[in-house]
């Protein structure tokens, strides 16, 4: 898979919360889109190698992409059309926020080919939003959901929020089965993060609020993860739950470490074997491309041992380890090497897949991710140093760009 992130930084109002890059002047809008436009164009043209493989999966993420005038989603449409060789059967994904939308509108975005739509509803309590400075209702909340089943999307995302200051084990529950009843293919539920620079934070630390007891945000994810998987949603990574043959085909693409391109102003792309970033500025975003340049701000290549550390957390928290595949890319037999550390973990309940083929945590493993995926990157990095020299990485067909030095 390949697959393309479109970063459309504008937002109605900027919650609290949220580390993003947006911005609230929307009337630079027009402006960005030509800069987006051409940012694309100069892709293609200082890398024409680029344009030779199938892209899967496009996402239009933000900010609030939904905010945007309809031509210019079109244009941008247009331009990947143009400029890239998009699979007849790619997934196209935009992100809303429900109080940007009507029926007539999710229609019209639905008619641009956009299959997939995440919205971020974060709650269905009115207080819970308040706190979090959506611009949303409830009611509307329901609405938008509603009006895409009635649009015709292949896949509907809600976006949920708990540990949330104020909120209670009750609240989240009602939350949960209010998503539930919308029948959404896909929820994301995500703990609330305390992000530095943000306001929220800000807050904080003046001592204004609080976070919530650990003890309470464990029970709040036991909560969502028990009730989503009894209603037939797969629990495919750490914070998010699909009915089958609704995951994100997206966002797997990142969590096996394929290739992404990503344009606009803050985005992130992976390519060649090297992660590059934009600028995090919408002025000189437009700066920079107006002079003829591409706005990439950073770039680092991987080693192979960074590749093969990123895959081990990435996949570890997602649908599982991947160990014939890693075993052909780096020459580790993980599955080998590291039995009786999964053998610990299936014993100790944390997994729902212990094969030669793929280690698949559970929810009660997905609950301790970081500290599982510590433990084996540790135990892994150790065997690499005692191979260091001696290791041949073989051509790894479903993921040649891992091994691209």
């Amino acid at each position: 898979m390949r697959g393309i992130y479109v970063h459309i930084p504008f937002c109605q109002h900027k919650c609290s919360y949220c580390d993003f890059y947006s911005v609230v002047q929307l009337q630079f809008a027009e402006q960005f889109v030509r800069a987006l436009c051409r940012e694309m164009q100069l892709c293609t043209e200082q890398m024409p190698e680029l344009a030779e493989r199938p892209i899967t999966t496009v996402f239009l993420g933000g900010g609030t992409p939904s905010l945007l005038p309809l031509p210019q989603l079109e244009a941008i449409v247009l331009q990947l059309h143009a400029l890239f060789p998009i699979a007849e059967d790619a997934e196209w994904s935009i992100e809303a926020n429900p109080g940007t939308v009507d029926l007539e509108r999710l229609r019209a975005i639905r008619a641009l080919g956009f299959r997939r739509i995440s919205f971020g509803v974060q709650s269905f309590q009115e207080a819970e939003l308040r706190f979090l400075e959506r611009i949303h209702t409830p009611q509307e909340a329901r609405a938008a959901v509603e009006w895409a089943h009635a649009a015709g999307f292949d896949s509907i995302n809600v976006d949920l929020m708990f540990a949330i200051p104020g909120q209670t084990l009750h609240s989240w529950e009602r939350t949960l089965q209010e998503a539930l009843a919308l029948a959404p293919h896909h929820i994301s539920a995500y703990s609330l993060i305390w992000e530095p620079g943000t306001p929220l934070y800000a807050r904080w630390q003046r001592g204004e609020v609080h976070p919530v007891a650990e003890e309470l945000d464990a029970q709040m994810y036991a909560l969502v993860a028990q009730l989503l998987e009894a209603a037939g949603y797969v629990h495919y990574e750490v914070s998010n739950f699909a009915r089958p043959g609704h995951c994100c085909r997206h966002n797997l693409l990142y969590w096996h470490g394929q290739e992404y391109l990503a344009f606009g102003p803050s985005a992130h792309g992976f390519c060649r074997g090297r992660r590059y970033w934009n600028v995090r500025s919408l002025h000189g975003y437009v700066q920079r491309i107006a002079g003829g340049e591409l706005p990439i701000a950073g770039m680092e290549q991987l080693s192979a041992w960074e590749r093969l550390e990123e895959l081990l957390f990435l996949q570890l928290r997602s649908d599982g380890l991947r160990c014939r595949e890693l075993q052909c890319a780096f020459g580790i037999d993980l599955f080998g090497a590291q039995q009786e550390l999964f053998r610990q973990w299936e014993h100790a309940g944390w997994l729902r897949e212990c094969s030669p083929e793929r280690v698949w945590l559970n929810w009660r493993g997905y609950a301790i991710a970081d500290e599982l995926a510590a433990e084996l990157i540790a135990r892994v990095e150790r065997l690499w140093e005692q191979r260091a020299g001696r290791i041949s990485l073989p051509t790894l067909g479903v993921q040649p760009l891992l091994l691209e030095q």
